[in-house]
């Protein structure tokens, strides 16, 4: 089998060899079309960059780190797990390894990090599930070490660059499809306060009844992330709401066997369009993860060239409709 070369990439994408590099080593200044066309010629032509001679010439490992979440209800955790699918996917044609590592929180990723930049020549980081007093990114940017993050930098300033879900517009159109349906009494389950993703999926649902001049007090329940939580609190509104609009799939699926149990006809919307969520015909917002790890790499490639300036990018997710709420 002839040996695949950057100029047999090259005239498969219908580009030239300048551009192939371009797109594996500085894609930030390559068009998205056209890198997606190069990409898929990679990736088409099974082409393997030699990382000693890249790691050479650059002065690069092209070896970035990220986080695999703890275990939860085996549910909302394949979120973040299709997530590093999506990553790895885009990091082989750019050119990158991934490496994963775990931490139960903060203050043992930090000593993750520690351990890792002093036994490793890595490049960067992709950190995820950002919050409110993160102090993961300050950590890292102080001591200068590359990073950019799965979600914002909430209530701090936007100082690195960033890739996120538009979480609030999930919600409002969750709710604005089952206005559109003819429901009136929309209730809501989320978290407690204090989480960003959450207080951001509920202030979508407040968004569109606010709009279409509905009132909301009193029709929401902040619980812990389960099926359980979600069913318990599902009991208590439904007796004055007709549908239900749910931070988590986790929560839907409780808030669903809770009206099957009072008998109770609710329409019910879940987040995350994960697996169960396709079982069993629930409707769900989608998170483009693909497309939300592809962006990151493209990120990381302007931070670890530091004359780049700081980007941030909000992906709309989109609905899916199924039987609980066509």
């Amino acid at each position: 089998m002839p040996k695949v070369t950057i100029a047999t990439v090259a005239d498969r994408a219908g580009v030239s060899r300048q551009t192939v590099s371009n797109v594996l080593n500085t894609p930030e200044v390559v068009r998205e079309e056209t890198r997606e066309r190069v990409r898929e010629a990679i990736t088409a032509l099974g082409y393997r960059v030699s990382q000693a001679a890249r790691q050479m010439r650059t002065g690069r490992s092209r070896l970035i780190a990220v986080r695999i979440e703890p275990a939860r209800d085996g549910i909302n955790g394949s979120v973040l797990d299709r997530f590093l699918h999506g990553l790895t996917d885009a990091a082989a044609p750019a050119g990158y390894r991934v490496m994963l590592y775990t931490a139960t929180d903060d203050d043992g990723e930090i000593a993750t990090y520690e351990d890792l930049l002093t036994a490793y020549d890595l490049d960067a980081f992709v950190l995820t599930s950002t919050h409110h007093g993160d102090v993961r990114t300050s950590w890292l940017a102080e001591r200068q070490v590359p990073f950019v993050t799965f979600g914002r930098p909430w209530g701090a300033p936007d100082t690195h660059s960033w890739v996120d879900v538009d979480n609030a517009a999930g919600t409002e159109a969750a709710t604005r499809h089952l206005l559109g349906s003819g429901h009136r009494r929309i209730g809501f389950l989320g978290w407690p306060a204090g989480s960003g993703v959450g207080d951001a999926r509920r202030d979508g649902w407040a968004t569109a009844l606010s709009s279409a001049g509905l009132p909301s007090a009193g029709l929401d329940r902040a619980v812990a992330d389960g099926i359980d939580p979600g069913a318990d609190a599902a009991r208590d509104l439904l007796p004055s709401v007709d549908a239900l609009v749910c931070a988590s799939d986790s929560l839907a699926l409780g808030a669903l066997r809770a009206a099957r149990e009072l008998d109770h006809r609710c329409a019910v919307i879940g987040f995350d369009d994960t697996a169960v969520a396709q079982a069993v015909g629930l409707t769900s917002v989608s998170q483009p993860l693909t497309e939300a790890a592809a962006r990151c790499i493209d990120l990381l490639a302007g931070v670890l060239d530091r004359s780049a300036e700081t980007r941030q990018l909000l992906l709309q997710p989109s609905l899916v409709l199924r039987q609980t709420a066509p």
